[in-house]
């Protein structure tokens, strides 16, 4: 018999489903930061389950960064503002159970920093050309110091530029994925025996960079962009994956 295939009907879990008609209220807006669920007994009566269930839920929306709760709070769950620590876990779990790879992640990156260079060299201010150029001799600074002092440096010019785009979805994803790279690739990049090489090089490339950004040229501070996270990372990429980040370059 011919037709289309079904795929298994999947059991859903009571608490799930609260979790669903919450979520879907805070999404449109019928909840907001702020606001309070009913107290856990309310909830047992709207959906007609257990006390257990109820957290459950409750469990399951704050670990989503969603709500606030506590057991037995007669005041109810408070619904949270939006928080980068969120996708920032979200983001961080993928990588560790391999949904997400290296290469994927700094594919990503390639195109995030990208397009924060991109609006940084039409938008930036005077003021953030000062902040970059002040992390870049952070960067100089830190070479003789030690890896962690120089990362921290070269992170305060990534923040600069991404608050230069003047778009905050760049700014949050941009520091959700270089965290999760960083963390994944810094202890080899710390015991490199190049690694003062390494930093240099980093250097010249940002430098590369701001010239561009400063100069308004939004395509070559973007073309630099991408051009320096497949230098810098391209050794740590599975070969297999490389292609997917060459494809950017081309």
């Amino acid at each position: 018999m011919s037709g289309p295939r079904f795929e298994p009907v999947r059991t859903v879990r009571a608490y799930e489903r609260i979790v669903e008609q919450v979520e879907e209220a805070i999404e449109s807006g019928a909840l907001c930061p702020g606001e309070r669920l009913p107290s856990e007994r309310d909830l047992m009566v709207q959906f007609s389950v257990s006390r257990s269930t109820v957290r459950e839920a409750l469990r399951v929306l704050q670990a989503r960064g969603l709500v606030r709760s506590r057991p037995g709070d007669p005041h109810g769950a408070e619904v949270q503002p939006f928080s980068p620590a969120a996708l920032h876990k979200s983001m961080t779990t993928l990588a560790r159970v391999d949904e997400l790879s290296l290469g994927e992640l700094v594919q990503f990156r390639m195109v995030l920093d990208a397009s924060a260079n991109l609006l940084a060299a039409r938008l930036r201010t005077d003021e953030q050309l000062a902040e970059m150029d002040a992390a870049i001799a952070g960067m100089r600074a830190a070479v003789e110091v030690g890896y962690d002092a120089f990362s921290a440096a070269d992170i305060a010019f990534h923040d600069a530029v991404a608050r230069a785009s003047r778009n905050k979805l760049i700014q949050i994803c941009t520091d959700v994925v270089r965290s999760i790279v960083l963390g994944l690739v810094s202890g080899k990049i710390a015991a490199a025996a190049d690694r003062e090489a390494l930093m240099r090089q980093s250097i010249a490339h940002h430098e590369e960079v701001l010239a561009a950004v400063r100069a308004g040229d939004g395509p070559l501070a973007a073309r630099l962009s991408r051009q320096t996270m497949y230098d810098y990372y391209l050794g740590y990429v599975p070969v297999d994956e490389r292609p997917a980040l060459r494809a950017l370059l081309e």
